[in-house]
């Protein structure tokens, strides 16, 4: 230590040219060693990005890193209390708009009974002002995720990707769902339970039951939370990646990590796009009061599947689910014979029915699959002739035999 000289004046000039620099106060003291003067500056920590020269900077550990892009925006727009879903978009007008969204909305609120007819009995732009989703004459960001038809137009990646996999390195198929958000949950639902799930078929009397290998709104769900909650200023799309024994729910998220024990917790709603919410809300699709997580675990429970797993990051949010029979060889009579012997989808609803009934009548199986006696009878002569299928007995007493070949 080589001690100072001019301490009076640095004392006075120090403590304005970090404030008027970096915006901050810091305390700025003199103090002595021996007979040698020395300036301590103190400054505390600070919970915000710190100016400097026109740059934002936030300290990570031992290190400071400059804010830019995606997180640099959201910094400014919590500055002036905005949020990502509330920032205005220019040069976009209502003509621009189709209907259909502004339709599922009304019907979806009136049917929940959060809106009344009367409620919604008002034009498109006035809805949006009703929702909070217009700021003088411009449309938020909400706006055109939740309504427009094409919202990837202003946001990338606004779709939701779904990919079959067979491991971590083989994608079987996929798909990619894209429009307006107010629908786009019940879009991913339908595509899953009628292209990516296999429902097991069993009948009790001449009712016919499907077990999928997961409650439907248990997905919806967990649907719904990435949509609500992921972070559309990254680009990246909502995941869901589905195995023969799980699925994987995976989406960017912006979560302060002191909160991430609450998200998993439940019982607190803090939605990081909170437009985007309220018109989900208000359309009866989710609820207010943070349940969603507490809904997915106890629908599993319910079901006798494992609760979900979840792996929570400040920037990542994923749920995976165990799931039960989405594998091709849980079903005997479907797509093993269709490989096998070429039968069509009706024929394997034949056999299974069959299998599980060798008494049912013919005039059953057509009233069952809504078919004519005529067309039921040509089936079950072709399952016949490729021997997968055998009478045996009399006409009125025999029975069925299905041979598992």
């Amino acid at each position: 230590m080589i001690g100072i000289d001019n301490v009076a004046a640095l004392l006075e000039e120090l403590p304005n040219k970090i404030r008027s620099t970096i915006g901050i106060v810091a305390d700025v003291n003199l103090c002595c060693e021996g007979n040698l003067n020395y300036i301590a500056i103190q400054v505390d920590a600070h919970p915000n990005a710190i100016s400097y020269r026109g740059k934002y900077y936030y300290r990570s550990g031992s290190v400071n890193l400059e804010l830019t892009g995606p997180a640099l925006d959201e910094f400014i727009l919590q500055k002036y209390g905005r949020t990502w879903d509330s920032a205005p978009v220019p040069h976009v007008n209502m003509e621009e708009f189709y209907h259909d969204a502004f339709d599922v909305f009304r019907k979806k609120a009136v049917t929940s009974k959060r809106l009344t007819v009367d409620d919604v009995a008002i034009n498109d732009e006035e809805l949006l002002q009703a929702l909070k989703l217009m700021q003088s004459k411009h449309l938020l960001k909400a706006a055109m995720l939740l309504f427009h038809q094409d919202p990837d137009k202003w946001c990338y990646g606004s779709f939701i990707k779904i990919g079959y996999f067979k491991n971590d390195a083989d994608l079987l198929y996929q798909d990619e769902i894209g429009g307006s958000l107010i629908g786009i949950a019940d879009k991913v639902i339908d595509t899953i339970y009628t292209k990516y799930f296999k429902g097991l078929i069993h009948y009790e009397g001449i009712q016919r039951i499907d077990n999928y290998p997961m409650p439907r709104d248990v997905l919806r769900e967990a649907v719904l939370n990435a949509i609500v909650h992921r972070d559309y200023s990254t680009g990246n799309p909502i995941h869901i990646k589905i195995y023969d024994d799980h699925v994987i729910i995976y989406n960017s998220c912006c979560i302060a990590e002191n909160a991430i024990n609450d998200f998993v917790s439940g019982g607190k709603s803090n939605p990081h796009n909170p437009l985007i919410a309220g018109a989900f809300f208000r359309s009866g699709q989710i609820e207010a009061w943070g349940r969603g997580i507490e809904k997915m675990k106890n629908g599993c429970i319910i079901d006798n599947l494992p609760e979900p797993e979840f792996e929570i990051t400040t920037t990542l949010f994923s749920i995976c689910f165990r799931i039960r029979h989405n594998s091709s060889e849980t079903n005997d009579f479907g797509i093993n014979f269709g490989i096998n012997f070429g039968i069509n989808e009706t024929q394997k609803n034949i056999l299974k029915m069959l299998s599980e009934n060798p008494k049912m009548t013919v005039t059953l199986v057509a009233d069952l699959l809504k078919m004519t006696k005529r067309n039921a009878e040509m089936q079950i002569s072709k399952l016949k002739e490729i021997g997968l299928l055998e009478r045996v007995g009399s006409r009125k007493n025999g029975e069925w035999i299905v041979k598992q070949q």
